[in-house]
């Protein structure tokens, strides 16, 4: 099964595991699921950090390539197809990055780990974090 990890799933499990439930770290840290990163993901977070709205100890340049490979997570580029669906989606909340997460998981058939509740209203596999 593939996932898709939503930006805040990611750093919850880096920053702050306790906040993820049990069926999430077993999910993440078992090996055998296949984990993805989006392209989004990683610009969502060098933004906040530049904006100082996260605090990381490593500028995200130097901790993701890092962190991403140690945990054998896979990074999904944005292609066309996934910035059309994106841009068609219902306006259920305003957060292109999500919109871009959703795109990419329904397009690319994997399962979304995310605790955003909004998510709900798309038509996208989930998995509670």
């Amino acid at each position: 099964m593939k996932y898709l990890l939503d930006t805040h799933v990611w750093l919850w499990w880096y920053l702050d595991p306790e906040r993820l439930e049990a069926k999430t770290l077993r999910l993440l840290e078992d090996g055998g699921a296949e984990l993805f990163f989006s392209a989004a993901s990683i610009w969502e977070i060098a933004i906040k950090y530049r904006l100082g709205k996260l605090k990381l100890d490593t500028a995200p340049e130097n901790l993701l390539p890092t962190e991403l490979a140690r945990d054998t997570i896979r990074i999904l580029p944005i292609s066309m197809a996934h910035a059309l669906r994106a841009g068609t989606l219902p306006q259920h909340h305003q957060d292109p990055f999500d919109h871009m997460l959703i795109a990419q998981a329904q397009l690319e058939n994997m399962v979304l780990v995310t605790a955003d509740t909004h998510f709900a209203d798309y038509k996208v596999r989930l998995h509670r974090a």
